[in-house]
């Protein structure tokens, strides 16, 4: 954490920090991304910059970088250790500092631009922030409507004067083209190779004189509210290889996790009905990894899921690999994340997009916008603080994995005005941008000032569309909004995504509110906005999701009445020892060794008790009642393998009234409120009520996305018709790989400190 006295700036170069190349990593559609003007492109094969090396931190994580910010006290011990007859912890802390810090009067907010500086240059060479990840730069290329090959060898048409992006090869078989943009210089050469049932692959060689960033218009005809997947015959494949990595996205530099030598990692996209090949390659030195695809039902591959001791083994340090090949069976927006303790908090994660049916009209696609707090100690130094009691609180808030920092709060390293994301956008045009909240802790305030944001889809669930100033977005939960350019040519406004205030999370104060720049099409785009957000105190602290009448989706799916009911009672208390989440009476903790897909695939199901496995046979519809008894904020509550319905919500006992009983609010995550503190020292605790199908049958975690919460044990299994998944045969690559860990773990018995997916206790 910053340290906060004595409050000096000091003068601090990261060159030794980190290694940078020219050498830029593919965009892995195949097309380089945010070229730079002066630069050669030559893509062969995939590699990562710097070189993974063993780490010189005392706790033997985390990469090549002493973090002095890991040893600096938190400003609270919260929820510390639990006292003689203590059974239940105190409420949530509120931010103990003030906005900007003590040294807030040096910069201008909301961006902490140094006084005397006015305009938005980045102090950071390119590559410092976020190693070669393309996210924030204004040149990004936006998206198509499509990749090849979907639906039919007839292939939506693309510009060729306004294109972004080097066009696609048409139809199947093998050739090469070549085409210019915008007179702009840019040249290409493309070779590729698409057939049915066979891996699309491209590389390209790229010099370019100057970027092009003119945005299409594209049309389409009316589809089906519940449309059928199509069969693509494609798969698409994708190099992720998962290494240590320093980082600095706010100026301070700190040991990441990244994917492909990018944080945020890079852009996973297919059309809807693809095969998805992920060649996974563990770089880290001394942990496991496993990557999980979010909100893909994984119908028939279960164990391609990507946890840790549930569907798989971890994949081994220094150059374990699993390919994991899974079906594009959604669309829509969403994004993949390591499943192993909380190494997505670290930065091993990235943006998935699946190319569907176009349910609303817009212009431009602007493509992914991640959102995630932030914080300055490495992800294994941070699951420490947890395991003892100390909840870390967070340091900042990114927009693409940018923002910047008001360093004279802090002695340690700090480089002021690193930068921010930057978008820009076209006057009269309706543009998609397609939220994420990728953090470890923090609910999500989202919006961009004098404009209103018209939401379309809510997790991988086309919507009934509505229209707001503000979208709030739990941990893992995603948004496909819609923003009308309603400014002037030469206009430039504030981005920003707020941390919900009123104990939604937990951050320190300082810099709570990411923002970036969105430019229109004549505006200089290294000035600084001067607009004023429209959001209120009072929206900034509603820690739920919008109400249940909203967010209606298209294709409506009847409520049936369910065949069995389960009420669980989530509670964070005292075991002696510390305060950990229990799920009726039981804290989770996976097993590495031994997945419980794996024994159940086996006819083994026999399990331990804090493995938290509810095994609903072969019902066909399963309704739960999730009862919240903690005080320590909300949980983005996840279900794996399925969408769920939302029956209803709120605190007490549920009266069996259903929100909306023709047509529920669906989608693969919602948030389940903080339970109510009373005057008179009682706590009432909050509901939620989901429903789903029994129609995949595996392990599917059921839990909370927030990344502490789950190192604490808020965790369960559902287990779905156990004597299906006996029958089905399971890759051998799966076993083989826990074979490699039993081997591996046998000589380097890892250090387990959580629960395993996300506290030894």
């Amino acid at each position: 954490m910053a340290a906060f006295a004595p409050y000096l700036a000091v003068a601090a170069t990261l060159s030794s920090a980190y290694a940078y190349s020219h050498n830029h990593h593919v965009h892995l559609r195949g097309e380089p991304v945010c070229a730079e003007p002066t630069y050669t492109y030559t893509y062969t094969e995939y590699e990562y910059l710097p070189t993974a090396i063993a780490s010189s931190n005392s706790h033997g994580h985390g990469g090549p970088y002493y973090n002095p910010y890991n040893d600096i006290p938190l400003p609270f011990q919260w929820p510390g250790k639990p006292s003689k007859g203590e059974t239940y912890a105190p409420p949530k802390p509120t931010p103990p500092y003030q906005y900007g810090g003590p040294a807030k009067e040096n910069y201008k907010a909301p961006a902490w631009i140094p006084k005397g500086v006015d305009k938005l240059i980045p102090s950071l060479p390119k590559g410092a922030q976020g190693g070669d990840s393309y996210w924030g730069d204004i040149d990004c290329p936006h998206l198509p409507s499509s990749l090849p090959g979907y639906g039919s060898s007839s292939l939506p048409p693309y510009p060729s004067s306004s294109a972004t992006y080097p066009p696609y090869p048409s139809g199947t078989g093998s050739g090469s083209h070549s085409y210019s943009a915008n007179s702009t210089g840019i040249t290409a050469s493309t070779s590729y190779s698409i057939s049915t049932g066979v891996t699309a692959s491209t590389s390209y060689s790229i010099s370019t004189g100057v970027t092009a960033s003119t945005s299409y218009s594209s049309t389409s005809t009316p589809v089906s509210d519940c449309p059928t997947m199509p069969n693509t015959g494609v798969t698409r494949t994708y190099e992720m290889n998962v290494a240590y990595q320093t980082i600095a996205p706010d100026g301070v530099t700190r040991n990441g996790l990244t994917i492909n030598g990018q944080f945020p990692g890079p852009l996973v996209e297919a059309n809807w009905g693809d095969w998805i090949l992920f060649k996974v390659t563990n770089d880290l030195t001394d942990e496991g990894t496993a990557l999980h695809a979010h909100g893909l039902f994984q119908q028939n591959t279960s164990w391609y899921d990507g946890v840790p001791a549930v569907a798989q083994c971890p994949l081994t340090p220094n150059g374990g690999t699993l390919d994991m090949l899974f079906r594009a069976d959604r669309y829509g927006s969403s994004w993949y994340h390591s499943h192993y303790s909380a190494q997505y908090s670290g930065g091993a994660h990235g943006p998935l997009v699946i190319y569907g049916p176009k349910h609303a009209e817009y212009d431009i696609d602007i493509g992914p916008v991640l959102l995630e707090d932030w914080f300055h100690a490495d992800y294994f130094s941070l699951v420490e603080n947890v395991m003892a009691g100390r909840f870390p609180p967070s340091n900042n808030n990114l927009i693409n994995g940018k923002m910047q920092y008001p360093c004279a709060n802090t002695t340690l390293p700090c480089v002021s005005n690193a930068g921010i994301s930057k978008f820009k956008f076209q006057s009269g045009k309706k543009h998609l941008l397609r939220l994420v909240n990728a953090g470890a802790e923090g609910t999500q305030k989202f919006s961009i000032d004098g404009h209103q944001l018209t939401v379309i889809a809510n997790d991988f669930v086309p919507i009934e569309p509505y229209t707001t100033n503000v979208v709030t977005l739990g941990i893992a939960q995603r948004a496909d909004v819609i923003v009308e350019a309603v400014g002037n040519p030469g206009d430039a406004y504030w981005m920003r995504s707020q941390l919900g205030t009123n104990r939604c999370t937990l951050n320190d104060g300082i810099s709570p509110n990411a923002v970036a720049a969105v430019y229109y099409e004549n505006a200089d785009t290294d000035s600084v906005p001067d607009t004023e957000s429209d959001v209120t105190a009072d929206q900034l602290a509603v820690c739920k999701n919008d109400a249940l009448t909203l967010g209606i989706p298209l294709c409506k799916i009847p409520l049936e009445e369910p065949t069995t009911t389960e009420t669980i009672n989530f509670e964070f208390k005292s075991n002696g020892t510390n305060f950990i989440w229990f799920v009726d009476g039981s804290s989770y903790r996976g097993d590495y060794n031994k997945p419980i897909l794996l024994q159940a695939n086996k006819g083994d199901l026999d399990y331990e008790t804090e493995w938290n496995v509810y095994n609903f046979g072969s019902n066909k519809t399963v309704r739960i009642i999730l009862s919240n008894h903690g005080l320590i904020g909300g949980h983005p509550m996840h279900l794996h393998g399925h969408d769920f319905h939302v029956l209803a919500e709120g605190f007490g006992t549920w009266d069996g009234t259903v929100t909306n009983p023709a047509n529920t609010v669906r989608r693969d995550v919602h948030i389940l409120q903080n339970a109510q503190n009373n005057t008179d020292a009682t706590v009432t605790p909050s509901y939620m009520v989901l429903q789903f199908q029994q129609d995949n049958p595996g392990v599917w975690p059921l839990h909370c996305h927030l990344a502490w919460h789950v190192s604490g044990g808020l965790f369960l299994n559902v287990l779905e018709r156990p004597d299906d998944i006996a029958t089905e045969t399971i890759d051998d690559d799966v076993f083989a790989g826990c074979t490699l860990w039993d081997a591996y773990t046998a000589a380097n018995p890892p250090d387990q400190i959580d629960s395993g997916l996300k506290m030894k206790f």
